[in-house]
């Protein structure tokens, strides 16, 4: 199974940025934990801070891949071109957030990609990402 994890701008910043929404943890670090949690998993990381490059990303994998983990950030409340692109793909997205987005300011509780995506899993931290491979990983969808 392949599978590519998305994230969109500032997320290169983890373990930095706002460590009381974010976290202590960089992604890096994270990324290995899940590739050690999900070994029958090719798993592979994209990051970019610029719209077009997460577009380009998702057009490249969107035939190939069996999932996407997307985490849109900022993004996600803006971007009808990353929307387009889930929609144009054969491969399904499962958007995720690392805090609640329906609990923080009103801008950001609003997603352009949900529509496009198979589901969302928000507010749960690092977590989510986690909880979107096993859903990708344990049973069969149709």
């Amino acid at each position: 199974m392949k599978i590519i994890i998305i994230n969109g701008p500032n997320l290169n910043l983890l373990g930095k940025r706002e460590p009381g929404i974010y976290g202590n943890l960089d992604f890096e670090t994270f990324l290995s934990q899940l590739k050690a949690g999900f070994p029958g998993v090719d798993l592979d990381y994209y990051q970019s801070n610029l719209e077009g490059k997460i577009v380009d990303k998702l057009q490249e994998v969107g035939y190939s891949y069996d999932g996407v983990v997307l985490n849109a950030a900022a993004y996600t409340h803006t971007s009808i071109a990353i929307a387009d692109a889930i929609a144009a793909i054969d491969t399904p997205v499962l958007e995720v957030h690392i805090s609640n987005i329906h609990g923080r300011e009103a801008f950001r509780q609003k997603s352009m990609i949900s529509g496009n995506c198979i589901g969302m899993i928000a507010g749960l931290g690092l977590k989510g990402y986690q909880l979107a491979l096993h859903y990708f990983t344990d049973s069969p969808h149709d």
